[in-house]
């Protein structure tokens, strides 16, 4: 079950005991520590505290497979954070991107996008459409700049 290990992994991370956790929560510590052997499972509510109190989605508190090929072993991202697994570079530079991202960041045949690169931090992919929706929020219509 992938949600006590997630809960279990969460909680190490944050540097918090069993004790700590279910004061945060508002359950007993024996209540978390069944969350943690998967004896039971919270109810919904109680999975969006948790969730919310680690900056995780629900979604990816009870579903998130650290075992799985996208993850790389990094643990659960945080709240709309994506890993979505490698890249292959072709010969003559060209990748494909996961189905799962172009399906979150809108992604279709034909869509300009742009490669942003700094030597220290790495590479960004934009939409087009998303450069040009910063630019017009960048541009100041009150300071005289045309």
């Amino acid at each position: 079950m992938m949600f006590k290990d997630n809960l279990l992994e969460l909680r190490k991370l944050h540097n918090m005991s069993q004790e700590e956790l279910a004061d945060k929560i508002g359950v007993s510590r024996q209540t978390l520590s069944k969350y943690e052997t998967g004896e039971s499972i919270p109810d919904v509510e109680k999975c969006r505290v948790i969730a919310d109190l680690f900056g995780r989605s629900i979604d990816d508190l009870v579903n998130y497979e650290k075992e799985s090929d996208e993850s790389m072993g990094l643990g659960i991202p945080p709240k709309g954070k994506h890993i979505f697994g490698m890249v292959k570079v072709g010969e003559k530079g060209q990748i494909v991107i996961p189905a799962k991202a172009r399906k979150i960041f809108d992604i279709n045949p034909g869509d300009n996008l742009l490669v942003l690169g700094d030597e220290g931090q790495g590479l960004a992919i934009i939409k087009e459409k998303g450069l040009l929706d910063l630019l017009k929020m960048a541009k100041d219509p009150g300071s005289g700049k045309d």
